[in-house]
């Protein structure tokens, strides 16, 4: 019924999650159904960069060096880094705290973030992955200057290939935008509830985000492959096995019912917990 219920409230339709078709309908069978081990991890964000780290010289990418990880973050209070770095909680998604270089872990960071390690959003949301994530505080090195977000792309990946890429600018801003093209860079004139930015120029390394996304999404029937592209150097930025929930719209919808078709769910008795 909450699936129901969030489904509705961004669709403005209620879900076809006995025979799901679009996108959204398929992202939200896998919060209700899928159990399966590959996705068992994909949303502890120091599980995911062990991965990443494996594949890293095959896929041509540099993973963010972890500072430290702990569940008390007065353990690291006051303490300098030669770089710039962020905070995250390893099992949650849309929390994260920027600090420079000459920045420590204050006080004031410290309060700020006190309830990170308290809500479960496989709770809140029904999102199993998030369930078998550890609840721990991460702190590692910020891609950029610690400041300004870099912008951030998007890949969702079926079966290892690229069916669109989004290009998120100004993240954490009122700015925020997100703008969609092919694997060839092509606009796609397609939006989201962040509005959709400007079309630019293809990225000079294009052929080689694409071959760094193939080979992060390698293990997945659906995986959207998070990416930073910073001064010509490929980042490794995270999993996202539910985008949006399953309850973003885009417009059109026709888009969401073509993503959709790019998917082959796995059988039902192939994704019960076992």
């Amino acid at each position: 019924m909450r699936r129901r219920y969030l489904y509705l409230a961004g669709h403005g339709r209620l879900p076809r999650l006995r025979d799901p078709q679009t996108f959204g309908e398929k992202i939200n069978w896998r919060i209700m159904h899928d159990r399966r081990p590959v996705l068992a991890w994909t949303c502890d964000k120091l599980a995911m960069k062990d991965h990443a780290a494996q594949v890293a010289e095959e896929a041509g990418i540099s993973v963010p060096e972890t500072f430290w990880s702990g569940t008390d973050l007065t353990e690291v209070a006051g303490r300098m880094f030669d770089r710039p770095w962020v905070l995250k909680p390893n099992h949650r998604s849309g929390l994260v705290r920027f600090g420079r270089a000459d920045e420590s872990v204050d006080a004031r960071t410290i309060a700020a973030t006190k309830t990170w390690l308290r809500d479960d959003q496989s709770v809140l949301l029904g999102e199993w992955a998030y369930s078998q994530a550890r609840p721990l505080y991460v702190l590692e090195e910020a891609i950029g200057d610690g400041v300004t977000p870099p912008d951030d792309y998007k890949y969702l990946m079926f079966d290892g290939k690229i069916a669109a890429v989004s290009v998120d600018t100004g993240r954490f801003t009122k700015q925020h935008s997100r703008t969609f093209y092919t694997a060839d860079w092509e606009p796609l004139h397609v939006a989201t509830a962040l509005g959709s930015g400007e079309p630019g120029p293809p990225p000079e390394n294009l052929a080689a985000l694409n071959h760094a996304a193939e080979v992060l999404a390698r293990p997945f029937d659906f995986m959207r492959v998070d990416l930073y592209n910073v001064d010509g150097v490929i980042w490794f930025s995270e999993y996202t096995p539910y985008p949006g929930g399953g309850v973003l719209p885009f417009e059109p919808h026709s888009f969401d019912a073509w993503l959709g078709e790019q998917w082959t769910l796995p059988e039902l008795d192939d994704v019960a917990a076992r």
